[in-house]
């Protein structure tokens, strides 16, 4: 179990995909209203947006490709924290279990990636 738990920690691409599946599920659960409506595209596209890019990061024609595209996902990251802290503020859902969840992968998700952006300029400069 703890091999587990430590594999899923170090597992970027499979965090990714799970966040991504979470925000869709949250999208699925927000209310039917035109406020509703606005919010879920928002963040469908900045929630989902990390995956993908991070797959483009991953195939970099440079070091300063693989920054740029680190950047992209970091920005999305930071643009869906706002939209869930939104969607608990209005609020948009009947429960927060979820929102609560993806507010702390997305806390956890923008460290990893200000890390990773800090890693990869320190390796371009050397």
């Amino acid at each position: 179990m703890a091999q587990e738990t430590s594999r899923r920690r170090y597992d970027l691409e499979g965090r990714l995909l799970e966040y991504s599946v979470g925000i869709t599920r949250l999208v699925e659960e927000l209310a039917n209203t035109r406020t509703g409506s606005h919010v879920a595209g928002q963040i469908l596209r900045s929630g989902t947006s990390p995956y993908s890019n991070h797959a483009e990061a991953q195939s970099a024609a440079s070091p300063s490709d693989f920054v740029h595209r680190l950047r992209i996902c970091l920005k999305e990251l930071r643009e869906t924290k706002r939209w869930l802290l939104l969607i608990r503020r209005v609020p948009l859902v009947k429960s927060f279990i979820r929102t609560d969840t993806l507010l702390q992968e997305t806390e956890e998700l923008i460290k990893i990636f200000v890390r990773s952006i800090r890693t990869a300029e320190a390796r371009k400069r050397a």
